[in-house]
């Protein structure tokens, strides 16, 4: 970029940034506004109030919804969210949103341009009604999240990236393996144990229960029994910070990640291998774009297979893993991957004035007072 970009991050309002525990969405932000505030870019930050960011913060829920307790409709929450970007925009050059399906209704009503991160998974019933004439800035965190609607017009694919440098690093580990996730039927939590038991090997669980819902039945019918029949073999830590997940991993033969839904990225498994700790896994989503099957880890295609596959983790180089994934997944490039999408938004077309291509990478004010005086007028005509 020519000079510092102005740019606004909006945070979903449902967890802090960075989060305490859970929360891939949230860690991604963080990591984000870090490093463009390190490189001297004016970054903005709508997020809940007990979120601690460098840059401007503006508050949008005094606490995060999901810590603090609220079970209710988060829609309204995303809609003040947005109301609260749309009446700063003109401070911005460029708005990036992670606020999944509302971004599109963002993008399509905000007078500069936004660029909409999508962390969660698309295929879904409805997404190509919500995808039709799609507005630009549309980005996908991996190639398989961006398959499942190839005649979307992606702006770009872009892979999470993580600070893994000091990710502990430990040479003799035990002979136990692990899992990190959420208590739910697609993270595979019940498969993780009876991989664990197939194996012979202890399993640790380090897991987010929801209080209530879907995911509660299942934690108190299925995964409980579970847990309970698996006796002293398997660990249930519950929801660990950041630091105490890492430990776990370092210490771990290997990580399991038996999921059944199609992971549009999967934070932990470079979480695990930037601990040098090989992830055995079914062969679904993003996964097989992180994992080098036989070099980071092990492919298997049910419970046999998988638990199979535990004891070859033995013959893998632990230090590569680890060279490999803080090369492939760093904060740093993915910092760089968003720059180049940012680029691509604020190009100016050859046919605009002279004026506005004096400064080509910011959006004159002129321009943004046009483009709301022209949404305004169009939302008039229609009533």
């Amino acid at each position: 970029m020519s000079r510092p970009l102005r740019v606004a991050h909006v945070a979903p309002p449902l967890e802090r940034v960075p989060p305490e525990g859970y929360g891939g969405t949230e860690r991604v932000i963080y990591e984000l506004v870090v490093d463009l505030d390190r490189r001297g870019h004016s970054v903005t930050t709508f997020a809940s109030g007990d979120s601690k960011i460098p840059g401007e913060h503006v508050v949008t829920v005094e606490s995060a919804l999901r810590p603090a307790g609220y079970m209710g409709d988060p829609m309204p929450y995303f809609l003040m969210t947005m109301s609260k970007v749309l009446d700063r925009a003109a401070d911005f050059d460029i708005i990036h949103s992670h606020l999944e399906w509302s971004s599109l209704l963002l993008a399509r009503v905000s007078p500069i341009p936004v660029v909409s991160t999508f962390h969660g998974r698309l295929d879904l019933p409805w997404a190509e009604e919500m995808f039709r004439d799609a507005p630009r800035g549309l980005v996908a965190i991996s190639k398989n999240q961006a398959s499942t609607h190839p005649d979307v017009p992606w702006e770009g694919v872009v892979y999470n990236g993580l600070t893994l440098t000091d990710a502990p690093f430990e040479r003799r580990r035990s002979e136990d393996l692990c899992f990190v996730g959420r208590v739910a039927p697609e993270k595979g939590i019940v498969e993780a144990i009876e991989i664990a038991l197939a194996a012979g090997r202890r399993l640790r669980i380090a897991a987010k229960i929801a209080p209530i819902g879907p995911e509660r039945e299942y934690n108190d019918a299925v995964f409980q029994p579970a847990l309970k029949a698996a006796g002293a073999s398997v660990e249930f830590l519950g929801e660990l910070t950041g630091p105490d997940r890492d430990l776990l991993f370092a210490d771990s033969f290997a990580s399991l990640m038996p999921g059944s839904w199609p992971e549009p990225f999967g934070l932990v498994a470079i979480e695990s291998l930037a601990c040098g700790t090989p992830v055995v896994a079914r062969r679904i989503g993003a996964l097989p774009e992180i994992i080098r099957d036989g070099v980071d880890g092990f492919f298997g295609d049910d419970v046999i297979g998988m638990a199979y596959k535990v004891d070859r983790v033995a013959d893998l180089d632990r230090a590569a893993i680890r060279a490999s994934v803080l090369e492939r997944f760093s904060a740093t490039r993915m910092t760089d991957r968003y720059l180049d999408v940012y680029r691509k938004m604020l190009v100016i077309p050859e046919t605009e004035s002279d004026a506005d291509a004096a400064s080509p990478d910011l959006v004159p004010a002129e321009r943004l007072e046009a483009k709301r005086v022209d949404r305004q007028e169009a939302l008039v005509s229609k009533r």
